[in-house]
């Protein structure tokens, strides 16, 4: 654990009691005394804070000084609509590469004047790399070092967070604000969340994160939560993990992102293609993919953990997927599992079988997310 980098709420973290595990190059908390299963439904039922600084934040603007200068800059790299995204708002959006590999997946702020971008832990330093290399010669690409990152997340994060700064309540799904006070801290904030719940980022110079993340455990709806359970709220919310459900092997039809493709770009859009892959995740968008990322649903109580192959019969058969993310759903009450699967098997309601330690078992196709999500529209 010696050579792992520390975030700035390290201390606080051992403080706290946190059981700590390497993550992505960082020494950061898997749970903390009240254990992930408490924590996973203290998010769901009140509010949870967790730690998000080892992931990536960084600040692109043109060199000519115009929004839509970076905006066009960033189109070259990622499928989505920078260009459209409303000032104060932000986007979910992948890099991708020329295969239509997913490279990263990310969060893009339109900040007025710059683009604020967050990327994932594990691959911030090959993207930071990658828009450095595609983009200097038209952007300022600024890594925030000194700056880290919290996530209040669950139904009570706005009521807790409002006791600070009344303000935060008027945000809505998917809007940021900047230069924020919350008690006497200046903030950038965000409101989305990984979870499925309601919640906010809030990215803090590291010099104030420890003041902050006090501030907000003083609130009664608030108690920290780790990796494990940000884990299990995650899967049950549907969502991809990059490393597992997505990856340089994955286009984003495969994944199942399409929605996170805008008209624009896509075939006959005004500004259609003209990032990485183009051509492969065009196609797939107009004829469909050879295989699709799906819920699963394990009968009984075992949960089917990541690299569990998935056949057509309880017998015999073909082999037609494998599962990338699975465990117990608290919420649920059981089992869940996401994987990729052939398109014919692809359906909601189709059976399938999961092979665990040499005998298959039974599970089924089903609807995402597993638990609905809670987000302020």
């Amino acid at each position: 654990m010696s050579d792992l980098k520390q975030t700035a709420l390290h201390d606080l973290h051992v403080e706290l009691g946190a059981k700590m595990v390497p993550f992505a190059g960082y020494s950061m908390p898997v749970q903390y005394p009240l254990g992930v299963m408490k924590e996973h439904l203290h998010t769901r039922a009140a509010a949870g804070l967790f730690d998000v600084s080892h992931m990536g934040q960084v600040v692109l603007r043109a060199k000519s000084g115009s929004y839509e200068d970076v905006a066009l800059a960033m189109e070259s790299l990622v499928p989505v609509d920078v260009l459209g995204l409303a000032e104060m708002r932000q986007r979910y959006a992948m890099f991708t590469d020329a295969t239509g590999g997913i490279l990263d997946d990310l969060m893009l702020a339109n900040l007025g004047d710059h683009l604020f971008v967050v990327v994932n832990a594990g691959c911030k330093d090959d993207d930071i790399a990658l828009m450095k290399e595609a983009l200097s010669d038209r952007c300022e690409i600024e890594v925030l070092e000194d700056r880290a990152l919290l996530a209040l997340q669950g139904p009570q994060a706005e009521a807790a967070l409002a006791r600070l700064q009344p303000l935060v309540a008027d945000m809505k799904f998917m809007d940021v604000a900047k230069d924020v006070d919350i008690d006497g801290i200046t903030v950038t904030l965000s409101r989305s969340g990984y979870t499925g719940e309601d919640g906010y980022e809030i990215s803090v110079a590291n010099d104030d994160a420890v003041a902050l993340a006090r501030k907000l455990l003083a609130l009664e709806e608030v108690e920290p939560i780790g990796l494990g359970a940000r884990d299990s709220l995650r899967l049950e919310g549907g969502l991809c993990l990059y490393g597992h459900d997505i990856d340089t092997t994955t286009t984003p039809v495969e994944a199942a992102l399409n929605w996170a493709i805008q008209k624009v770009r896509r075939n006959d859009g005004e500004r259609a293609g003209g990032f990485p892959g183009a051509g492969v995740i065009l196609q797939q968008l107009a004829d469909g993919a050879p295989r699709k990322r799906v819920g699963l649903l394990p009968e009984g109580r075992a949960p089917m953990r990541e690299g569990v192959a998935i056949f057509d019969a309880a017998e015999g058969g073909n082999e037609v997927g494998r599962v990338t993310s699975g465990g117990f759903g608290p919420t649920v009450g059981g089992p869940v599992a996401m994987g990729y699967v052939s398109a014919e098997h692809a359906k909601v309601d189709t059976p399938l079988w999961g092979e665990v330690r040499g005998k298959r078992l039974p599970l089924t196709v089903t609807k995402m997310p597993f638990v609905a999500a809670n987000f302020k529209r």
